[in-house]
């Protein structure tokens, strides 16, 4: 018998399939600059819209005559002033509200009593809209600026007080009983478990709450107010100058998103330890 017959046949080799590139289920890399893309295209469409004629002047100035009425305003002074006003009406209004949120976020979110007697009058107000209270605190304030910081200050701290006490309560309870079976002094407690726990959920209620400080701000400016961007912007429309209205609200609208970046940004600082979606 011939080799050839005692040899067993050969089978090919079984192919292993290769391995399918893994599908990435996330957002993808950051884009460079992707923070300002979003503004920069709105930009370029107002700029195109306005030199193609799409948008009639008298209604919304075009882009160079804002930046120019923006150096005249800047030129005469009217400008920084306003902005001054405006800057300590929300910075004064965004602290105090900011300070207030997380009190009552912390009695109510660590006492069953705190929860039951703040939360209820909390829902109210966050169910309110800021403007509907102007008039009773014009009423209660007069038209001074008591009354326009206190109406910065209800529009901030109910978002401070909803998610920093959403945070306290999603706090793993495991690190609650580690803390107990430590037999931590509430103040080691506080510092060491509820602070960082909360930390999330303040941070996010505080890019509510600065951006609330401006909305605030804009509505009790226009309110017999004699200084801030608002009354700026008040003074034009009754004179009919669109452009120097836009400069208010394109002053407005940076302000908004320079606050909010700045939050994020401590936001991303303080919460590194995190692996999210936004890595």
């Amino acid at each position: 018998m011939t080799a050839s017959v005692l040899t067993r046949p050969r089978t090919p080799a079984a192919t292993v399939p290769a391995p399918r590139p893994r599908r990435r289920l996330g957002p993808g890399r950051a884009i460079p600059f992707g923070a300002v893309l979003g503004p920069a295209l709105l930009l370029a469409l107002w700029a195109v819209g306005s030199a193609a004629g799409w948008l009639d002047s008298r209604t919304l100035s075009a882009p160079w005559t804002v930046v120019t009425t923006a150096g005249e305003l800047i030129a005469d002074g009217r400008l920084q002033d306003n902005l001054a006003v405006s800057a300590q009406r929300a910075g004064i209004g965004l602290a105090v509200g900011t300070v207030i949120g997380i009190v009552l976020a912390l009695v109510s979110g660590l006492s069953r009593w705190g929860e039951a007697i703040l939360d209820g009058p909390v829902q109210i107000k966050r169910a309110i809209p800021g403007v509907a209270l102007i008039p009773l605190l014009v009423l209660w304030l007069g038209i001074g600026e008591q009354m326009k910081i206190t109406t910065i200050v209800l529009g901030v701290f109910v978002p401070v007080y909803i998610h920093t006490h959403n945070g306290l309560r999603t706090i793993d309870s495991r690190y609650v009983e580690l803390g107990e079976s430590l037999r931590l002094r509430p103040a080691v407690f506080l510092r060491r478990i509820v602070l960082p726990g909360a930390l999330p959920g303040f941070l996010l209620g505080m890019r509510f709450a600065v951006v609330g400080a401006w909305l605030s701000l804009v509505v009790v400016e226009q309110i017999n107010s004699t200084s801030g961007i608002g009354y700026m912007m008040d003074l034009a429309r009754q004179y009919g100058q669109t452009d120097i209205i836009i400069v208010g609200l394109v002053l407005y609208g940076l302000l908004g998103l320079l606050s909010d970046g700045a939050v994020r940004l401590a936001q991303r600082k303080a919460l590194s330890w995190r692996r999210t979606l936004a890595d």
